[in-house]
């Protein structure tokens, strides 16, 4: 199993709320994602992200497939037009 973990920040949590709900409309759309997770922050301290998606897939095979997805790439599209900052993790 391969986790994928992205955090992301935005002008405002309303655009986050946005992003959450389109990320959460990709489950069941691809096939190679097993799983997918995603939260706007509540704590809201000096050292929170706006935005955690947590991903999993059986393999880097399948993280490449969803990487180039069209429902995804269509998701990246509208994240580009806001995200300010973003970070990734990728494990076993």
């Amino acid at each position: 199993m391969l986790t994928h973990i992205v955090f992301l920040k935005f002008p405002d949590l309303d655009i986050a709320a946005e992003v959450r709900r389109r990320l959460l409309a990709m489950d069941g759309q691809i096939p190679t994602l097993r799983s997918i997770e995603a939260g706007v922050d509540i704590t809201r301290s000096g050292r929170s992200w706006d935005l955690a998606l947590l991903t999993r897939f059986d393999d880097q095979q399948g993280l490449d497939a969803y990487a180039v997805h069209p429902v995804h790439k269509a998701v990246l599209a509208f994240i580009g037009e806001h995200v300010l900052e973003v970070a990734a993790v990728d494990y076993r």
